[in-house]
C-alpha cells in the first residue's frame, strides 16, 4: 500500500473526479480534493514523490520543516531541490513545529516569522503552512493569518475531538500517519461519498518497492547513513582514506 504504483492509483482516482485543487482554489469551490505532504525526515523522498506526481501531470503541496534534526532545508542541495520543485509547479509550504509553544499569539508570530525567513532564503513566496503534530488546542484555535493559508483551518479541516473514521464531517480527512490509513483509504469508492476531502501523506513512507513499516525505516536509516558519509567525505580531505571503514551500512540487505 506504500509503493509508487499504489500512489499512482491514488492520483488516478483523484484525477478521475476532476476535483483536485490547491488550498487557494479550494476556497472558491463547493467541492474539492486537496493532496498535501508533510515532509518529516527526507527531502530526497519528497522530491522522488513529486516526480511520480509530475509523471501523471499532477501537482500538490509539500510542507517542509524549518526546525528539523533530520534535514537542513537551507543546505545547497535541498535549496536546489525545493527550487526545482517550485519551478516544476509544485506548491511549497512551511511545516511548522510547535517545539513546546502553547501561547497562541506567539505561535502566530513565529509562523509568520518562519514563513518570511523561508521566503527570503528560497527566493520565492511561501504562503501556506501545516502544523507538525498539532495538539487539540491548536486545532481548536483555527489559526488564520492574513495572506497565509493554514492546512488545518476550518475551510479545509473539520475539527472534532470525538471524530471516528465513520463520522460525517464537512471535510473528510485521510492520512497515512504511522504507515496506517486510519481515516479511510483514498480510493475511488471512499472519495465518492464526500464533497470536500483533504489527503495527507508523509513522503518518507513511500518508495518504489513499497515496504512495510519496519523495512521502510531500515531503508530510510540506510539513506541517511550514506548521506552522512558522503557529506563528511565532501567536506573533510582526511576522510577519504578512512571511508572504507564505514562502507558497510547498518541494514545493507535493505539498501535501495
Amino acid at each position: 500500500m506504500f509503493s509508487y504504483n499504489d500512489y499512482r492509483e491514488i492520483i488516478k482516482a483523484i484525477k478521475d473526479t476532476g476535483l483536485n485543487a490547491t488550498y487557494e482554489e479550494a476556497l472558491e469551490r463547493d467541492s474539492f480534493i486537496i493532496m498535501r505532504h508533510d515532509v518529516e525526515y527526507s527531502v530526497e523522498r519528497a522530491y522522488a514523490l513529486s516526480k511520480v506526481e509530475e509523471s501523471m501531470d499532477f501537482r500538490s503541496t509539500f510542507f517542509f520543516q524549518w526546525t528539523n534534526n533530520s534535514y537542513n532545508i537551507l543546505s545547497r542541495k535541498n535549496r536546489d531541490i525545493l527550487t526545482d520543485m517550485h519551478e516544476r509547479g509544485q506548491n511549497i509550504g512551511l511545516h511548522f513545529a510547535l517545539n513546546g509553544m502553547t501561547d497562541m499569539q506567539l505561535v502566530r508570530e513565529r509562523i509568520k516569522q518562519e514563513i518570511d525567513m523561508l521566503s527570503n532564503m528560497l527566493g520565492f513566496k511561501i504562503n501556506s503552512f501545516s502544523i507538525h503534530r498539532p495538539s487539540p488546542d491548536v486545532l481548536a484555535e483555527n489559526i488564520k493569518i492574513p495572506g497565509i493559508v493554514n492546512a488545518y483551518q476550518d475551510e479545509f479541516f473539520s475539527f472534532d475531538p470525538k471524530a471516528t473514521p465513520e463520522s460525517k464531517l464537512e471535510v473528510k480527512y485521510m492520512s497515512d500517519a504511522n504507515h496506517i490509513w486510519r481515516y479511510g483509504y483514498p480510493d475511488a469508492e471512499s472519495m465518492a461519498g464526500h464533497k470536500k476531502i483533504q489527503i495527507l501523506t508523509h513522503p518518507f513512507a513511500w518508495t518504489k518497492a513499497g515496504y512495510d513499516n519496519l523495512e521502510n525505516y531500515k531503508t530510510l536509516v540506510n539513506e541517511k547513513y550514506v548521506e552522512l558519509i558522503d557529506s563528511i567525505d565532501n567536506e573533510c580531505k582526511d576522510f577519504g582514506p578512512l571511508r572504507d571503514n564505514f562502507d558497510k551500512i547498518p541494514f545493507d540487505e535493505y539498501g535501495l
